[in-house]
């Protein structure tokens, strides 16, 4: 894809937040070219806005939240990874309060919208933040690592010492069509005795069997089961792809997480933007075609 690309028109999700329980609406609407991805909180006064990018991420503790000294904007990254999915790069995306909607905890009814709104190419061409060579964040424990990569893939591993999860893996190409058949639709997860411990703290007060997988300590809560075996590490997959949104611009390389979460994660956006040596902003025009396509061993 050569040009940058909007929405055609607005579509609107509404639902609840996850933490507050409360009432959450957002309206996903076209922005001009050059522009890039902004919130815009329509409840306060003025409409502030902030753009979504790695310096303005404030916390990344359950989920990733962007903020200022006077607002915030929470648990963005399910509806992000549609965003980065559909290679959106201007969009105005306004909410009536600090939260996204949860929806059913994952990507899909985001997905679904912006499917419905339509896109417009956009008379600007787009560039890519194109990794040139491998970029290590993490440790042995847990780590991201990022190859050159001609194109959007995505490597994970989870390892949850649970009996419904344990060690979970999955590699997939990013595009519109693997998005929406393979991971949109991946539901965010817990642990039953620690949502009791984050509702007794106001926190979690609006997650249920409804928008999120549940594990006791046998098995999954949710009566209707799973949506995927490896459902897991499909949502860790989902949520990765909304962290690299703050990057700015959409990323080419092969992004391999081993146990990483929203922390590491914006850790590696901001080394990514910060490693002129081992990055470099094109258009697709100017990839170089000699470098390696799929890496077979992490950085040293």
């Amino acid at each position: 894809m050569l040009y940058q690309r909007t929405l055609r028109k607005p579509v609107s999700v509404s639902g609840i937040g996850l933490h507050s329980g409360k009432p959450a609406q957002l309206v996903f609407r076209p922005a001009p070219a050059g522009s890039g991805i902004h919130f815009v909180r329509r409840d306060l006064p003025g409409s502030p806005s902030i753009a979504v990018n790695a310096s303005n991420v404030q916390a990344t503790q359950l989920a990733t939240t962007l903020g200022s000294r006077d607002f915030q904007v929470a648990t963005i990254e399910h509806c992000l990874s549609s965003v980065a999915a559909y290679r959106i790069d201007n969009l105005i995306i306004e909410l009536e309060g600090p939260e996204i909607p949860i929806c059913d905890g994952s990507a899909k009814e985001f997905a679904l919208k912006i499917l419905e709104s339509g896109f417009v190419d956009q008379d600007q061409p787009r560039k890519y933040l194109y990794v040139t060579k491998p970029i290590l964040e993490g440790n042995e424990e847990k780590h991201v690592y990022v190859f050159p990569y001609n194109g959007l893939k995505v490597s994970a591993t989870i390892d949850f010492p649970h009996p419904a999860i344990g060690k979970q893996q999955l590699e997939i190409e990013i595009n519109e069509k693997t998005f929406a058949r393979e991971i949109a639709g991946a539901r965010t997860f817990g642990f039953l005795k620690d949502g009791e411990a984050l509702q007794a703290k106001g926190l979690a007060l609006g997650a249920s069997l409804e928008n999120a997988i549940v594990l006791d300590d046998d098995g999954v809560m949710n009566p209707e089961g799973l949506r995927f075996p490896d459902e897991f590490v499909r949502h860790k997959v989902l949520d990765a792809l909304g962290d690299l949104v703050t990057l700015g611009a959409p990323l080419l390389g092969h992004v391999v997480l081993y146990r990483a979460g929203h922390d590491l994660m914006n850790k590696m956006v901001k080394k990514l933007a910060q490693s002129m040596g081992s990055v470099q902003l094109t258009e697709l025009g100017g990839l170089n075609p000699e470098l390696p396509v799929d890496p077979t061993r992490p950085p040293s």
